[in-house]
C-alpha cells in the first residue's frame, strides 16, 4: 500500500507539489495524470526517495520511508521514462548485480523468466550499446521486478516500445497488481491508462484537481454524458491544458 499524506516540494519560491495526499491500495493502478509541469514526475521522485520533499508523510508498504528509507526502498521499483544502465555490464550480468545488491538467492531462477517475458532472453550476453531503446526499457524494468517489489512506480513505461513490446508491458502490469502490488503509472497516453488504472489522480500546477477510481472521476467532470474518455475527462479538468 502507499500512503502519501501533505507531501510538499518547494524549490525556493516555487512549490512544485502543493499539500498532496492520495492513497493507493494493493492491487490497485493509479494513473497519475496533468499538464506539462503538473509536477508528476516530482511527485513520482518524492515519493521513491529520490530527491527529499519539503515536508509531508510517504508510507511504502508499511514503512515510512522518511523514518526508515532503507525499508521503504527496499519494497519499491522506480522506473524513469530514460533506462539508467551500466554501459560495460551485459544483460546478464545486470540481473546478477541487482540481485546482489537486494540479497536476491538463487537468481538465475528468477532472471530467466523475467529475460523471457520481456524478450530479451537472446540478448543475455549483451552490452547496453549493443540494444535498441526499447530493449534497454525492458531489461531496466526487468531488473525493477527482481526482487519482487510490493511497490511500483512507473514513469512514462511505453517509451520505445513497439507494438507488440507494448501489450506485453500492460499485461506486465496488470500481473502484477492482480499479485498484490500497488502500482503508481504516469503517462500522457490517455488510452493506456483507460486500460490498465483502476484509480486515477490528476494534478495541475502542483495541486490535485480530483481522486478517484477511474468511474467516480469520470462522473465528477462527465456533466451526465455516457461514456466519456479519460483524456476528455482530463480537458474538462485542466482546462484544456497541454498533456
Amino acid at each position: 500500500m502507499i500512503k502519501v499524506t501533505g507531501l510538499r516540494k518547494q524549490y525556493g519560491d516555487f512549490v512544485a507539489v502543493h499539500d498532496l495526499s492520495f492513497t493507493v491500495g494493493a492491487g490497485q493502478v493509479l494513473g497519475l495524470v496533468g499538464p506539462n509541469g503538473a509536477g508528476k514526475t516530482t511527485t513520482l521522485r518524492s515519493i521513491a526517495g529520490i530527491i527529499p520533499p519539503t515536508s509531508g508523510q510517504v508510507t511504502l508498504a508499511g514503512h515510512d520511508l522518511l523514518a526508515d528509507p532503507l525499508s521503504a526502498k527496499r519494497s519499491l521499483a522506480f522506473f524513469p521514462d530514460e533506462p539508467r544502465l551500466f554501459d560495460y555490464l551485459t544483460v546478464r550480468q545486470h540481473l546478477a548485480f541487482v540481485a546482489r545488491i537486494y540479497g536476491v538467492e538463487k537468481h538465475e531462477s528468477l532472471s530467466q523468466p523475467l529475460l523471457e517475458e520481456f524478450e530479451i532472453a537472446d540478448k543475455a550476453d549483451q552490452l547496453p550499446s549493443e540494444l535498441s531503446r526499447g530493449m534497454k526499457q525492458k531489461l531496466a524494468i526487468a531488473c525493477g521486478l527482481l526482487h519482487a517489489p510490493q511497490v511500483l512506480f512507473f514513469d512514462e513505461p511505453l517509451t520505445g516500445l513497439d507494438p507488440l513490446g507494448i501489450r506485453r508491458m500492460k499485461n506486465s502490469i496488470l500481473q502484477r497488481a492482480r499479485a498484490g502490488a500497488a502500482i503508481v503509472l504516469s503517462s500522457h497516453l490517455m488510452g493506456l491508462l483507460e486500460e490498465v488504472c483502476s484509480h486515477v489522480l490528476i494534478l495541475k500546477k502542483g495541486t490535485k484537481i480530483a481522486d478517484g477510481t477511474l468511474a467516480d472521476v469520470s462522473a465528477q467532470f462527465s456533466n451526465g454524458e455516457a461514456n466519456v474518455s479519460l483524456e476528455e475527462i482530463f480537458i474538462r479538468a485542466t482546462g484544456g491544458s497541454e498533456h
